[in-house]
């Protein structure tokens, strides 16, 4: 395929050395966005397992002295797990650990021994059973009747905000991908266009002895797919080491909030297609645009 004998000398031709550079920009700008937009996905399927089927109460200590305080909380803890057993929905229901509580703050407050002497809100974690529904209004009115300071949180509200958070910069990421496209094949057009307008009279001989225009279409096709392929191996080469640096980078952040994310080998194989379908796309956006031109030029 590289061997391809050419009739047009397109070594004289300078369009062929701006083409791969364009395309390198272009594979590795829709490569980072596609990595974005999958990863973002990925994020999203792991919000929803996690957050979707589970619940929160807290149970606030009361303004006592300690050691009161200490026995109305456990008190109020033990009222509110009978309650959340006796519901109809409810798996499982456990109280998180000084240490948990300590774990979860630790992003905003630090690691420091302040944390002993806060009164800190009691967190019972909710499991439901998907299989069953769970009447929460009636449940949070339970909670609050029966138990002095308890709130219960389903995390829709906080979901959905971060669902549409997620689903925007996904849109965005793919309009990004479909705006490369749309500039790839902008820009092979004016590149054949040009090729065509200097090689004009090699063409014009060409036609004289024959050749079709299929044929002259097929030479500016290969040229294509050989840049293209030139241009997509180098901008896939410096997208993926760039999509890894920044996801390490991700998940270096505190709060567990990017902890998952990841692409697996599904993934990175679709990245990798990248550079294949921008050389396919050169090739075919080139080959049209000489079959047209040479329909009015000639």
């Amino acid at each position: 395929m590289f061997k391809y004998r050419y009739d047009i000398p397109f070594a004289k031709d300078t369009t062929g050395f701006f083409l791969p550079w364009l395309i390198m920009l272009m594979v590795f700008l829709a490569s980072l966005a596609l990595t974005g937009a999958m990863g973002i996905d990925t994020l999203l399927s792991h919000w929803n397992r996690d957050i979707s089927g589970s619940l929160t109460v807290q149970i606030i200590p009361p303004a006592n002295q300690k050691q009161k305080t200490y026995d109305k909380t456990a008190s109020n803890i033990e009222t509110a797990l009978i309650l959340l057993k006796e519901t109809h929905g409810v798996e499982s229901a456990r109280v998180l650990s000084k240490g948990e509580l300590k774990k979860l703050l630790e992003p905003w407050l630090g690691k420091n021994a302040i944390l002993d002497d806060l009164p800190i809100p009691q967190l019972i974690d909710v499991t439901l059973d998907e299989d069953k529904i769970v009447d929460l209004k009636k449940l949070a009115e339970k909670l609050e009747q029966h138990v002095q300071g308890a709130t219960l949180d389903n995390h829709r509200v906080w979901l959905s905000k971060l669902i549409y958070l997620a689903r925007s910069l996904e849109f965005l990421a793919s309009s990004v991908v479909a705006l490369v496209i749309f500039a790839t094949s902008t820009t092979v057009v004016y590149a054949t266009k040009s090729s065509l307008t200097i090689h004009k009279p090699v063409i014009e001989v060409l036609h004289l002895v024959g050749a079709r225009d299929n044929y002259i279409a097929k030479q500016f096709a290969w040229r294509a797919l050989l840049l293209g392929l030139m241009g997509g191996a180098a901008g896939i080469a410096l997208a993926v080491p760039t999509a890894i640096a920044i996801g390490t980078l991700a998940r270096r952040l505190e709060g567990g909030l990017v902890s998952e994310v990841g692409l697996n080998m599904t993934h990175w194989a679709i990245v990798c297609t990248v550079p294949i379908i921008a050389a396919l796309l050169t090739m075919i956006t080139a080959r049209i645009t000489v079959l047209r031109t040479l329909g009015r030029m000639l």
